[in-house]
């Protein structure tokens, strides 16, 4: 098989597309995969360092009024026909970023069977402008379904995610929680933001520190590693080190982040599609706050998907401010029978073997057995 993966920008666009080239690599060996991104995006790092061949173009959003931006528009449409013409794909796949519009369009120009993967509950207006280009759209969230008009076909497939359910024992389970410190007795709390963090949730959490609110479970922080240092000397002005706070453990950034998510009771986090579809994997309950300012509000509605469903619950960006983030924590954590019904009902939203669902359409696509 011979296939264009279009994956550009952040890592919840370039992660999919890396699960399903691993995949077909798996399944067949000898296929020869390129990708496309820009010269922006982390795709410059991911894609060479998963073992890719990464060719770049000129791209932006479609709906540009920017003049400069149309004509590298324009230009990164011819850039793209001619990989696709040089290569020859017997397959052309997009998992997200601006990249997937010119490289979409030119392959169905081509008569080359294509396909996007969407992660988000609220599709973004690439996928909904190139859905008539498009042979099968593959969606992670059945609500996802109802807001694409006019796509040839759709199917619910989940998202590949690389964090995994360990089903540890007890007994491995409680190592792990001595091994970092922690007691092996209280619920433990993981709060992340990504890797730049999240400042609005790290407010709130520093304020959970100073005055001691956390007396009844125990916290596992990543903060970001950007702003680490900072949060070290806002609490070493209030004579906190970071390093020894009672019932938190601070780490600029969690490199065991599996392990860690496995162990944990309760995490609050941002609400990207890729966090969202691990938190159903693993059956965790989770406070969402959604990134505000996002393409779509894409991330409330991949949040609203599991707080419609009672496997979690929102607070806004903004309302961290007024409210008591501690008490909404504590009735969670520290109620079993809500807990479970939460880690339940998670767990019902999850879609099992994504990875072979994802191959089969593109082998029938292909028209391979």
């Amino acid at each position: 098989m011979r296939a264009i993966i279009a994956a550009a920008g952040t890592a919840g666009h370039i992660n999919p597309g890396l699960s399903i080239a691993n995949k077909i690599k798996k399944e067949d060996p000898s296929s020869e995969i390129i990708f496309m991104g820009t010269t922006r995006g982390l795709e410059n790092d991911l894609v060479p360092r998963a073992g890719y061949k990464l060719k770049t173009i000129n791209a932006y959003g479609l709906t540009s009024k920017n003049i400069t931006k149309i004509f590298k528009i324009l230009k990164g449409f011819k850039e793209a026909r001619k990989i696709i013409k040089e290569f020859k794909p017997d397959i052309v796949i997009g998992t997200g970023g601006y990249i997937c519009g010119a490289v979409i369009v030119e392959a169905n120009k081509l008569n080359i069977p294509t396909l996007l993967h969407e992660s988000n509950a609220f599709p973004g207006r690439a996928v909904k402008m190139l859905a008539k280009y498009t042979n099968t759209i593959l969606v992670a969230f059945e609500d996802a379904k109802l807001r694409i008009k006019n796509a040839n076909n759709i199917v619910v497939t989940g998202t590949p995610t690389k964090i995994k359910k360990l089903n540890l024992s007890d007994t491995q389970k409680e190592k792990i929680i001595e091994e970092l410190g922690l007691d092996k007795n209280k619920p433990i709390l993981l709060v992340f933001g990504g890797s730049q963090g999240a400042k609005a949730i790290n407010d709130a959490i520093i304020k959970i520190v100073k005055e001691e609110k956390n007396k009844k479970y125990q916290m596992i922080w990543a903060p970001g590693s950007k702003q680490y240092e900072i949060i070290k000397e806002e609490l070493k002005e209030n004579n906190i080190d970071i390093n020894n706070i009672k019932n938190v453990k601070v780490y600029p950034y969690i490199y065991s982040m599996e392990e860690i998510m496995n162990i944990s009771d309760l995490l609050i986090c941002r609400s990207g599609a890729i966090t969202v579809t691990e938190v159903t994997k693993l059956g965790k309950a989770a406070i969402f706050v959604p990134l505000p300012g996002v393409s779509q509000n894409h991330q409330e509605y991949n949040a609203k998907v599991l707080e419609n469903r009672g496997a979690a619950k929102i607070i806004l960006n903004k309302e961290l401010e007024t409210i008591d983030l501690n008490s909404y924590v504590e009735k969670i954590i520290l109620n079993k029978e809500l807990m479970l019904n939460m880690e339940k009902n998670a767990r019902s939203i999850s879609i099992d073997n994504v990875d072979d669902k994802i191959y089969k359409e593109i082998k029938s696509l292909i028209n391979i057995t």
